[in-house]
């Protein structure tokens, strides 16, 4: 336990049978963690006792701390994260599967960031997510990022560039909202890649063809949060035929559920392209519902 110090290392060290927690920083600030082994029992993983595992490995119930190149292989939580300003980097979470209801990270303060973490088999969870990044991470094993509501307001968080892995058989959402957020702005969560499982994000684009006069492009299989479209961008390629070129009426008329649709006021054959996104910037408060 280090409680109301400042500039502390913990390094080289290897934690193992806690009950609570492994490493608790209480108060003060500028902590570093780093090149340290935490687990609660003596395993290289797939234990046969991983249901029991209890405890925490680190808790941070405090500000500007940093832990760097840190394996956890058993307890209920990997990370805690109660204060602001933290960094977590080169982590390497296998401590519980989430189907055991394990979390690698739980973060329940604004303003920290998690770079180039490997989360094996388990997730971060975020409440009430504000000003908090999360990029360059390797989810493997339906690890996932749980967006959790507690008073419905998420702000300024930023998911990019990770990597989700998964069971095709499960597709499990590399995003999942657990519980209704009233209050959403400033959140991007794109540029992810993605392979067996379904990928969430908070922008889309779409190509719909067809011969006649409505074009729906449905994008609430991708978009993280329901019936929340706060830009959107279309394009319409009439094809014509024989020749003749056609220059029919055309507007968007409702962008509700997550669905754009497209009208022309006759029917022709047409590729209407659309872009869309949920991130709504400073200055967007008047056109958001």
């Amino acid at each position: 336990m280090v409680v109301d110090s400042a500039r502390i290392r913990v390094t080289n060290c290897f934690f193992l049978h806690f009950t609570t927690q492994g490493i608790l920083v209480r108060r003060g600030h500028e902590s570093f963690i780093s090149n340290t082994f935490l687990g609660q029992h003596p395993t290289v993983g797939g234990s046969s006792d991983e249901k029991g595992f209890s405890g925490t490995a680190v808790d941070l119930d405090s500000t500007d701390n940093a832990v760097t190149d840190v394996v956890i292989f058993s307890a209920a939580i990997g990370i805690v994260l109660r204060g602001q300003s933290n960094m977590i980097t080169g982590v390497h979470c296998y401590n519980k599967a989430s189907t055991f209801g394990g979390v690698g990270i739980l973060v329940k303060a604004a303003q920290n960031r998690i770079d180039n973490c490997y989360l094996d088999y388990n997730s971060i969870v975020i409440e009430d997510p504000q000003w908090v990044h999360i990029t360059n991470g390797y989810f493997l094993g339906d690890a996932n990022v749980v967006l959790k509501s507690v008073s419905g307001r998420v702000s300024g968080l930023n998911i990019v560039n990770n990597i989700f892995i998964g069971d095709p058989n499960r597709m499990v959402p590399t995003v999942h909202i657990d519980g209704a957020f009233k209050d959403v702005n400033q959140v991007v969560i794109d540029h992810n890649s993605v392979n067996g499982m379904r990928l969430k994000s908070t922008t889309g684009r779409m190509t719909v063809a067809g011969n006649g006069t409505r074009w729906v492009a449905d994008f609430s299989p991708l978009l993280v949060f329901p019936n929340r479209i706060i830009h959107f961008h279309y394009s319409f390629y009439s094809q014509g035929g024989g020749g003749v070129c056609e220059f029919p009426v055309h507007a968007v008329t409702n962008i509700s559920r997550n669905m754009v649709v497209v009208e022309s006021q006759k029917a022709v054959q047409a590729l209407v392209s659309v872009l869309v996104d949920q991130n709504n910037m400073l200055g967007d408060e008047n056109v958001v519902s």
